[in-house]
């Protein structure tokens, strides 16, 4: 298009404006209310859905915290069929004060998060697919298991904004579409699975007990060891309590359950544990992950700070 054209086109706008203005001033008062409507949420600024905290096991072992946003700058897919897209920050070391965590922000189209926001299973299937576009995108292993943080976002506002503006451009990862989203009968194709949610029952259930139909005559109690971290005081930070599974291949095999002063690991026809804890603790903030390639659980259980 030449710019006579475009020109063209622009006075033909204005014109039917005008006319509109002339003829009926209510519809054009609503029709301007509603253009500047979409332009302050096009232009408004990434805002934080919710925070996941999963593992880097390779190349590197350490803590990931993946931010999800929200972002009408990120188009919506245009079908169920077609890629999602999205937009990703760099991977960034952060330190803060006494701490040293690694972050990554990753936006989506409004439309996209509304899809999972209040069923779990869609969320659930936005997570997992998050998490494997980065394990693609950035040529990194995940641990199989994350969890839901109770703060929404890692790190400052600024940050996470300054993050995304500067990030890689718009992606289109392939398998992510809006069918998989809203498709809760898609397979699993990994063991990622949610092990704490936000709010916990006195008796904590972090991993979905699987029905069998076998009864076991004898479980083993599988190798296991207890350690206590503590402060420079000697004073009781958490109790790490980790848990040889050989025979376990997914972490749906197991039911975990917590309370303050026991553990209780149930794998139906494998193992079983129970053990009472050295110190109470707090079974509301205790995380547990899974090392498939391990086979080792991971529970971490915050020492009580209840007098």
């Amino acid at each position: 298009m030449t710019g006579g054209d475009m020109l063209a086109k622009v006075n033909q706008l204005w014109t039917m404006l005008d006319d509109l203005a002339e003829s009926n001033p209510e519809s054009y008062h609503q029709f301007m209310q509603q253009q500047l409507k979409d332009a302050k949420q096009h232009y408004a600024p990434a805002e934080p859905y919710m925070c996941l905290k999963t593992c880097i096991l390779e190349p590197t072992e350490k803590s990931l915290f993946v931010n999800l946003c929200r972002w009408n700058q990120v188009p919506a897919p245009q079908s169920p069929s077609d890629p999602v897209p999205l937009r990703a920050g760099k991977m960034e070391e952060i330190s803060e004060k006494s701490e040293f965590y690694t972050v990554l922000d990753i936006a989506y189209n409004q439309s996209v998060i509304e899809k999972g926001k209040d069923d779990p299973k869609m969320k659930d299937q936005l997570i997992r697919l998050s998490l494997k576009y980065i394990e693609e995108q950035y040529n990194i292993i995940l641990s199989n298991s994350y969890t839901i943080t109770k703060f929404k976002l890692k790190g400052s506002l600024a940050r996470m904004r300054q993050s995304l503006r500067r990030g890689q451009g718009i992606k289109y990862f392939p398998p992510l579409t809006v069918e998989h989203i809203t498709d809760t009968s898609i397979e699993d194709s990994s063991d990622l699975t949610l092990l704490m949610e936000n709010t916990v029952p006195s008796k904590t259930c972090l991993i979905e007990e699987i029905s069998t139909t076998e009864q076991p005559e004898e479980l083993c109690t599988p190798a296991y060891e207890v350690t206590i971290i503590k402060d420079m005081n000697e004073k009781p930070l958490k109790i790490e309590l980790k848990v040889e599974l050989p025979e376990v291949h997914c972490v749906s095999e197991c039911d975990l359950s917590v309370s303050e002063d026991d553990v209780l690991i149930e794998c139906p026809a494998k193992y079983k544990l129970h053990l009472d804890l050295p110190q109470s603790v707090n079974e509301e903030a205790t995380t547990a992950a899974f090392h498939s390639q391990k086979r080792v659980l991971l529970i971490t259980m915050p020492v009580s700070e209840k007098k």
